[in-house]
């Protein structure tokens, strides 16, 4: 049965740099799986480690290993979960074809969950004009259109989901592509064996890596890299432009605020998105956490690695 290993977990515990060494130690192929990095131009703030890399016409290579889903559209494209898995599958299966192992590094927590989870809405687009007409409304209305298009979803979301108002129209925009495509059914993922790598760290920790590694983008040049987004006329306004390492700057560009509070308020926000990722990931039974701090981590996820990939193969021996 083919395989498909995952690495996931918080932002800055290393994930793409176990993942470049689990893709040289067992001939494997990476395929990123984070929202922010598929960006082109959208480098540093991102993260997206690609400054000892090449590209080579579809793809990085990094280190020698390629690396898949980087820089895949302009900052003014649309890109959601559904692009995600419409691109992502063809690659695993060409990276199946040449009896090497695709490894899924990323954060991203519901481009994972698409990927091998049953998730029947994951291929319905969003529908940006929509969004920006239901955005004007207020919670309430949207949930009582919601209700008159889909009773039953209404009825299924808890208190929380009827107060946010992205879950809302999202679920509006779910309801209303249904309505015109009756006769759609969702595809499911391909039979195959998966191990999720999940790498950890106390909190504490993480919090300081974030920093140093806020401070390391900061001091590279996000200041000049946000500078040219935006001297390219992409706005405040675009999904991608509102990703952390982005929206920060708004303030300071407008005259508002200083590039020390940019800074701050960028580490802050970093913070809630780890907390957010841990507290997504931990829901997730099937992952095998691993503490970065702890001595002799990495030998750890090594060997758990090759008993997982090398198991069918020794049975057959």
């Amino acid at each position: 049965m083919k395989k498909l290993l995952i690495i996931c977990g918080p932002t800055a515990t290393g994930k793409t740099g176990l993942g470049l060494k689990i893709a040289k130690k067992f001939n494997g192929e990476i395929v990123a799986a984070d929202s922010r990095q598929v960006y082109q131009g959208m480098d540093l703030a991102t993260g997206k480690d690609i400054q000892k890399g090449k590209w080579l016409k579809d793809h990085w290579e990094i280190e020698k290993i390629p690396v898949w889903l980087l820089d895949v559209v302009q900052p003014n494209q649309e890109f959601s979960v559904a692009h995600y898995v419409k691109m992502s599958w063809p690659i695993i299966k060409k990276i199946w074809q040449k009896n090497k192992l695709p490894i899924l590094v990323g954060g991203t927590g519901f481009y994972l969950k698409a990927m091998v989870e049953d998730v029947p809405t994951k291929e319905i687009p969003p529908n940006w004009v929509l969004r920006k007409q239901l955005e004007k409304k207020s919670i309430k209305v949207l949930f009582n259109e919601l209700a008159e298009l889909d009773s039953f979803r209404a009825a299924q979301m808890n208190l929380s989901d009827r107060q946010n108002k992205r879950r809302l129209i999202r679920a509006i925009e779910i309801a209303r592509w249904q309505v015109g495509n009756r006769d759609w059914q969702p595809k499911k993922p391909p039979m195959m064996k998966i191990l999720m790598i999940g790498l950890k760290a106390p909190l504490p920790k993480i919090y300081q890596m974030i920093d140093q590694r806020v401070e390391e983008q900061f001091k590279s040049g996000a200041e000049e890299e946000v500078r040219k987004l935006r001297e390219r006329g992409f706005s405040w306004e675009l999904p991608s432009m509102s990703a952390m390492g982005y929206r920060e700057w708004r303030p300071f560009f407008e005259g508002k605020s200083s590039r020390g509070e940019v800074l701050k308020r960028w580490q802050f926000n970093e913070h809630g998105y780890a907390r957010r990722q841990m507290t997504w990931f931990k829901k997730n039974p099937q992952v095998h956490w691993f503490d970065i701090t702890q001595k002799g981590w990495e030998n750890k996820v090594e060997e758990e690695v090759f008993i997982w990939y090398t198991k069918d193969h020794a049975k057959k021996n």
